[in-house]
């Protein structure tokens, strides 16, 4: 059952995982369907009044989540159980409601999100694979996957990762911390790797060009030690390419946790 109360608001904060091969990205542009338009629209369906969503990551279009945040401020109470359940019979099939929680008004995750962890898929297949072909990036040339994996250490850290970001992304502050990268087979089926990489936060492209790079590595296309030049050199040209956005991941995003936000539902 739901309330609405006179001159009440309540801030609600929703996990969301979506497909987004149909997707523009999630922020919202004009003349072309993304995430966030379309979850604003579950919600004003529900509660007209209501103000958001904030996302927390402007995924690209074709990136896919399992756990990107986004907020909203609603003039209809409902518990979180109540959101959860009401907004996904009003999403398409391609997006979803994971959990919902309780939190104040004008929360914006994008100021409390401390970890981010993205996967990327790559597919080792000499042919296509159609039920792959929105999740994975199939790379046909022999790799050398010991050299990814040695490759891959030299992101761990703090660095200036100005070389691998998006040639038009102008933010003058380009140090991140990277804590973790894993590079390891999927045991549910030999020909699919997987790249984690999990930090504070990333740049736009950022993980799409570490992947590309390690992928350049791996086939000899670059030396083994072209990310530490790279990071050295702050400049996109010394770095590899850029990996296709359909491979890649948002997998969770951890925020902050303090005394005034509400437990998730389902816990």
């Amino acid at each position: 059952m739901t309330t609405r109360g006179v001159g009440l608001e309540h801030g609600v904060l929703l996990t969301l995982g979506y497909d987004g091969t149909a997707f523009s990205g999630w922020a919202v542009q004009r003349d072309t369907r993304t995430v966030e338009e379309v979850v604003r629209g579950a919600i004003l369906a529900l509660d007209p009044r209501a103000f958001g969503p904030r996302g927390c990551s402007r995924t690209d279009s074709g990136v896919h989540a399992e756990g990107q945040l986004a907020a909203f401020d609603a003039s209809l109470y409902m518990p979180p159980r109540g959101w959860v359940l009401q907004l996904n019979q009003n999403l398409p099939e391609d997006v979803t409601v994971r959990a919902a929680r309780q939190v104040p008004v004008s929360y914006n995750p994008r100021f409390t999100s401390v970890k981010k962890r993205y996967r990327y898929l790559l597919v080792r297949d000499k042919v296509r694979d159609p039920l792959l072909r929105h999740r994975a990036w199939r790379v046909g040339f022999d790799m050398d996957m010991d050299r990814m994996v040695r490759e891959a250490r030299s992101i761990v850290g703090t660095h200036d990762f100005a070389a691998f970001r998006y040639a038009r992304d102008v933010r003058e502050v380009t140090v991140r911390t990277i804590s973790a990268v894993n590079v390891e087979p999927l045991s549910s089926d030999s020909r699919l790797w997987s790249i984690t990489i999990e930090g504070n936060a990333f740049l736009y492209n950022m993980v799409r060009i570490l992947v590309g790079t390690l992928v350049d590595v791996a086939r000899d296309n670059l030396p083994e030690g072209s990310i530490v030049r790279a990071l050295e050199a702050k400049e996109r040209g010394v770095a590899g390419q850029t990996a296709p956005s359909h491979g890649l991941t948002l997998q969770h995003i951890q925020v902050a946790e303090s005394n005034d936000l509400g437990l998730p539902w389902p816990p």
